[in-house]
């Protein structure tokens, strides 16, 4: 039997992570999240299906391919968190848990950042913990998909 799987997606330009704006987004890369996110998901039980795409209609046929079978998802979005309707609207088509995760504190910084169209479909939002926020993403499914007696 195969371990739960827990979707994680990233939008555009995290491919950049550790080169774009390390003031803002640190200097971990998009592989450093990636090993981060298979060893939380490790020790919680769970497998991880890690994608990252520069392209809104690559994102959105990740969440229909998976919708029905994955744990949950992780989704960091980037910039599409405060653009995409339509990534707002294949998540809410989604069962399983939704953690939106942002690396900096979307609320610290310009207006435009404050608002997610993702926020309402998710079941918890996580800002400003850097590649944590993953792992806390993460740790959260498994406690709603392996509940404690």
């Amino acid at each position: 039997m195969s371990e739960p799987t827990v979707v994680v997606l990233n939008g555009p330009n995290l491919n950049l992570l550790g080169e774009r704006e390390p003031e803002i987004y640190g200097h971990d890369t998009l592989a450093d999240v990636e090993a981060l996110c298979r060893k939380a998901a490790s020790l919680a039980g769970l497998s991880v299906d890690f994608r990252q795409s520069n392209h809104e209609g690559e994102l959105i046929d990740a969440i229909h391919e998976r919708r029905h079978d994955a744990a949950g998802f992780v989704v960091n979005a980037g910039a599409y968190s405060h653009t995409s309707v339509a990534l707002r609207d294949a998540l809410a088509a989604v069962s399983a848990p939704i953690f939106e995760v942002h690396l900096s504190n979307t609320f610290a910084r310009e207006e435009f950042r404050h608002h997610s169209y993702l926020s309402a479909v998710s079941t918890g939002v996580i800002v400003g913990c850097g590649p944590s926020g993953y792992a806390y993403a993460i740790a959260r499914i498994s406690e709603l998909v392996h509940p404690k007696p």
